[in-house]
């Protein structure tokens, strides 16, 4: 989102990508992780404590001299094995506040500029998650499938972040812990089935804690937000442009509040809201998330192959039947390991689909075979790809990742079942489909090893040129309304508006959102004020 994962149904609670583009490079990213994890319970705009504070305030337009080794540090390209793209490895203090005591290593990526035109600089693209890998993301799809005029005038440019994929990534569970943990039940119905839930969360946990635990508390976004920064150095450039999608919004938006005077032209497409706790982000996202399945809903009742009803209003409801009768009883799915397909998977594999309206059609013939045919191999085929599973059993680092960099940025949602348990009313109303599954989903920080260092705040990043915050309409995993209210904090933010589907905007096949964020790219011109895109 894309677009949070780290519980069983969602894993954390920022989304990742999951734009056309998005999909094709394999970065499903937040797709249910989104919705759960993070932030401290209260209202929608909560002051950050004075540590906090300090480490989000603008950084001095001189740089440190215990960075100078870090800034004035030469990358060393080599082959990727992937045609035309150069990777090299740069060196990050693993705690800014210590420079001294030690580093951390990070994947970096380019593909350099085509031509003919003039070199404009780096562009550097991240995909969402947290956790999603940014350099598989410039590989498989920005570094080919960006537009041309773009990728000639710029070289595309990548950095996993710590803790993800390459850069030192978090491990914490092995594959087959891993399908035990993804098929935990998450709506309990007693006692029995709530201590399962929350053991699992806390194995989840302990095993994050126990593979990396001096990185675990340095893969915060502002420590990331930093990195790109030196980056940013090391590649030549005066300032920053970027494009983030999905969380990399957050991640583009803090680098603006920390630098404004080294942000360039930055694209923040599928928008999130900084100032949000994570109960507020959870219960928004739960909303978003029901907003794209009644999308859905009308498009599979006008459909003759629509296994869930002829009427809009029957599609939900006959969906959590379906639900339910598979939490009492999983369906084989022909799955090598064993696995069959209970409530909390499938409900993986629908939102999945959510993300991108081009997957309704597969959602259709996943929950036909479900529900006529007791197959539950199509809608497995979706949790998986989520989950990012692989045929042999193995999974990517995306969930831990997902997880370390959420638990770490906010404090947790909810700080123990009886929490959760009030909250189902407002949940359900939310979304009377996903939400109580959604609710358990955002527990899961309440049993991480370290303590949040993040605290819901605004960004206002006075001083940047013109910064685009993108927002969809009917976007599943960072509601249209955290757009607004970003642009509204941003203190030099333009609004650009994609009345449709799916998550994030561009490279969606909308030619006036993709010609509008492409002049701001070459050109610096930004969109005027509010512009509206279908």
């Amino acid at each position: 989102m894309h677009t949070r994962r780290s519980s069983p149904v969602s894993p954390g609670s920022r989304p990742g990508p999951r734009s056309r583009g998005a999909r094709t490079a394999g970065t499903l990213l937040a797709v249910v992780a989104v919705l759960v994890s993070a932030c401290s319970p209260g209202g929608s705009s909560s002051s950050a404590s004075p540590a906090a504070e300090a480490a989000l305030a603008p950084l001095s337009k001189s740089t440190p001299a215990a960075l100078s080794p870090y800034y004035g540090q030469k990358l060393t390209w080599r082959s990727c094995g992937v045609p035309g793209f150069q990777c090299a490895t740069m060196k990050a203090p693993l705690d800014y506040a210590e420079p001294d005591a030690g580093d951390i290593r990070l994947a970096v990526a380019r593909k350099k500029a085509t031509g003919p035109g003039k070199r404009l600089g780096s562009l550097l693209v991240n995909p969402g998650g947290p956790g999603g890998s940014a350099v598989g993301y410039l590989q498989q799809y920005a570094g080919i499938g960006y537009p041309a005029e773009v990728r000639a005038r710029y070289d595309m440019v990548a950095v996993d972040p710590r803790g993800v994929a390459r850069s030192e990534p978090v491990e914490c569970l092995d594959g087959r812990e891993m399908d035990a943990y993804t098929q935990t039940d998450i709506t309990p119905d007693d006692e029995t089935e709530t201590e399962e839930l929350v053991d699992a969360y806390k194995k989840f946990a302990e095993g994050c804690g126990a593979d990396a635990p001096d990185v675990l508390r340095h893969v915060s976004t502002v420590e990331a937000a930093r990195d790109m920064d030196i980056l940013r150095a090391v590649l030549g450039d005066q300032k920053l442009t970027y494009v983030g999608a999905s969380y990399g919004t957050f991640l583009g938006a803090t680098y603006a509040g920390l630098f404004p005077d080294r942000a360039g032209r930055l694209v923040l497409d599928g928008a999130m809201d900084p100032s949000l706790p994570a109960r507020r982000i959870n219960l928004d996202q739960t909303a978003g998330f029901e907003t794209a399945f009644q999308a859905f809903a009308r498009d599979c009742a006008q459909q003759p192959d629509c296994p869930l009803g002829k009427q809009a209003a029957d599609v939900g409801k006959n969906l959590k039947a379906f639900f339910d009768k598979l939490d009492a009883q999983p369906i084989p799915t022909g799955d090598a390991d064993g696995r069959e397909l209970g409530e909390s998977l499938a409900t993986i594999g629908v939102i999945a689909a959510m993300y991108d309206e081009g997957a309704w059609i597969q959602l259709r013939e996943a929950l036909t075979s479900a529900m006529r045919d007791n197959d539950g191999a199509g809608l497995l085929v979706l949790a998986d790809s989520y989950y990012e599973r692989d045929a042999e059993g193995r999974y990517e680092n995306l969930m831990f990742a997902n997880a370390a960099v959420n638990c770490l940025d906010l404090p947790a949602a909810f700080a123990g079942p009886d929490e959760v348990r009030r909250s189902l009313p407002a949940f359900e109303k939310a979304s009377p489909v996903f939400g109580e599954g959604l609710a358990w989903a955002a527990l899961n920080c309440a049993y991480w090893p370290v303590a949040p260092t993040g605290e819901p705040h605004r960004i206002e990043a006075k001083g940047t040129a013109p910064i685009v915050v993108v927002g969809t309409t009917r976007d599943p995993a960072t509601p249209y309304r955290w757009a607004r209210a970003l642009s509204r904090q941003l203190s030099s933010a333009r609004l650009l508006t994609y009345e449709g589907d799916g998550h994030t905007a561009y490279g969606r096949g909308s030619t006036c959102i993709d010609s509008t964020i492409n002049a701001y790219l070459l050109r610096g011109t930004p969109p005027v004020a509010e512009k509206r895109c279908s």
